[in-house]
């Protein structure tokens, strides 16, 4: 692996090709070795716009991925710092997503999810030789290195991974993804190396029948489950599976994480070092069916997020994937689903203040606070109070509205013409009532809330109008304060006298 030369510029090593994916902060393009012509993927970040904490996280993840040089693992080639932007050189992977590869298959059998999850414990096992917990193990991150039959499956997505020294256990802070969490995590007890192992056994049974073992729509009830471990095999699609498989999963989902099996001794099971001998080679059918049910849950997730944003993401740590021709780059985790907490802080005594670490607020307070912050939002445009809305519109806010024309506008500028020339001048009082309000939660720290807007204003004349409109908004929170990332608004439908949205009577 290539040292980065503090004298080297990207430039002089590398010509970059098209974009493979974008997040808030970088963007993913494929480039050229110039030396060799070899293919890579380039992560460009832009640090001008990093927090000093973002900072430490990336350095991090670049520290991190430097010393994991396995087959299974997704490498990291060069770190290349400029002035502005941090280049990481990845590999270039180009056979998609391990799950969904597996849909595509004509024969899937239990010895091949056994195949698919002794790579995934390779890798997790040469992280935890390594001190690395990875710590964000689920789907997205498991990819394949091509497209031809065979091909490696490739762990990618370090954003979230930790360094331990041997098996410590500590509280590296809340992260992950909710369906994939720990027991330990989740409790916001001291963790370590078996988080890892946890996830691997939320994969297997995914892989195995094609839909997880914990799952419901609300999050608490959903750690509720995790935490008591509550899972089981149902007829009939489990009966066909082999005693060893649900052994393997029963030793990995053990809620004490003392008890729980590690990666080399999993790489020691009968049903992975023996699968010729004891794992079933019958075509499971159902789970590919199921598998692809899945799969499209996932993938509906992204889209409804990327089509409400327009291309913008929730976080800088997470990045969307993109599908070009052949082609498919993971950079981080699918922010919809990811979480993280880790600012977290030893006490004198080398205990842990746990006071910062956030869980999920109760869904229906959560759903309340959105709804108080919409009402606010409001209350600045009607009060005509410019300064007010940007503070809670994020500086590249997107939106469709009639006054756009059906384009897609980007960015204040357009909303500030109606702010100085209009709003305010035009009308005596306003009044707007939000009804109707549908919340929905987004992860921990997104939301979208749907409503039907009535506004009641009095004219220069002295003329009463009323209309109404139907909104949607899109929510993300950031550093703790909610900021409005995309609205959509119909044409409003007047009720008494014309107007449009921005109130200029005529």
């Amino acid at each position: 692996m290539a040292a980065p030369a503090a004298c080297t510029r990207f430039s002089d090593n590398y010509d970059i090709k098209e974009e493979l994916g974008k997040g808030a902060f970088s963007i993913v393009k494929r480039c050229v070795q110039k030396s060799t012509g070899l293919e890579f993927a380039a992560k460009i970040i832009n640090t001008k716009k990093l927090t000093s904490r973002d900072f430490q996280k990336l350095e991090r993840e670049a520290r991190i991925c430097r010393k994991l040089q396995h087959p299974n693992i997704v490498r990291l080639h060069d770190s290349i710092q400029e002035e502005n932007y941090h280049y990481l050189v990845f590999d270039l992977v180009t056979g998609g997503e391990l799950f969904e590869d597996i849909v595509a298959r004509e024969f899937y059998s239990e010895a091949d999810a056994s195949h698919c999850i002794q790579q995934i414990l390779e890798s997790v096992n040469h992280c935890h030789q390594n001190g690395v917990v990875h710590r964000d193990l689920k789907p997205e991150n498991l990819l394949l290195a091509s497209k031809a039959k065979g091909a490696a499956v490739k762990l990618a997505d370090f954003g979230l991974a930790i360094e331990v020294s041997g098996d410590q256990l500590a509280w590296f802070g809340f992260a992950g993804t909710p369906g994939y969490l720990s027991p330990e995590v989740l409790k916001k007890e001291p963790y370590g190396k078996s988080v890892d192992i946890w996830a691997c056994g939320v994969i297997l049974y995914i892989l195995l029948v094609g839909y997880p073992p914990f799952w419901d729509e609300d999050q608490h009830r959903l750690y509720s489950q995790i935490k008591a471990g509550a899972y089981d095999y149902p007829s009939p699609e489990w009966d066909t599976v082999t005693p060893d498989a649900k052994n393997l999963i029963n030793q990995m989902l053990t809620v004490n994480p003392h008890k729980r099996i590690t990666a080399s001794e999993a790489l020691k099971h009968p049903w992975i070092c023996q699968r010729e001998r004891v794992a079933s080679v019958v075509h499971r059918q159902e789970t590919v069916d199921c598998l692809k049910k899945f799969n499209a849950r996932r993938k509906l997730k992204v889209a409804i997020l990327t089509t409400m944003l327009a291309t913008r993401n929730f976080s800088s740590k997470s990045m969307i994937t993109k599908k070009g021709e052949g082609s498919q780059v993971k950079e981080s985790t699918d922010s919809s689903t990811t979480i993280e907490d880790d600012d977290v802080r030893e006490d004198k005594k080398g205990g842990v203040d746990r006071s910062s670490t956030v869980i999920a607020k109760d869904p229906e307070a959560r759903r309340q606070e959105i709804i108080k912050i919409t009402e606010q939002l409001i209350e600045a445009i009607n009060n005509g109070d410019f300064d007010a809305y940007t503070k809670i519109c994020d500086p590249h806010l997107t939106a469709f509205e009639p006054e756009a024309l059906g384009n897609l506008v980007e960015g204040m500028d357009f909303h500030k013409f109606y702010f100085e020339n209009v709003l305010g001048k035009n009308c005596k009082a306003i009044n707007t009532t939000i009804l109707n309000p549908h919340v929905h939660l987004l992860g921990e720290d997104a939301a979208c809330i749907a409503y039907v807007r009535l506004t009641q204003y009095i004219d220069k004349q002295g003329h009463a109008h009323t209309h109404q409109s139907e909104e949607t908004r899109v929510w993300h929170k950031r550093d703790n304060k909610w900021q409005n990332v995309h609205f959509h608004r119909s044409t409003a439908t007047n009720i008494s006298g014309a107007s449009p949205f921005f109130f200029n009577p005529k």
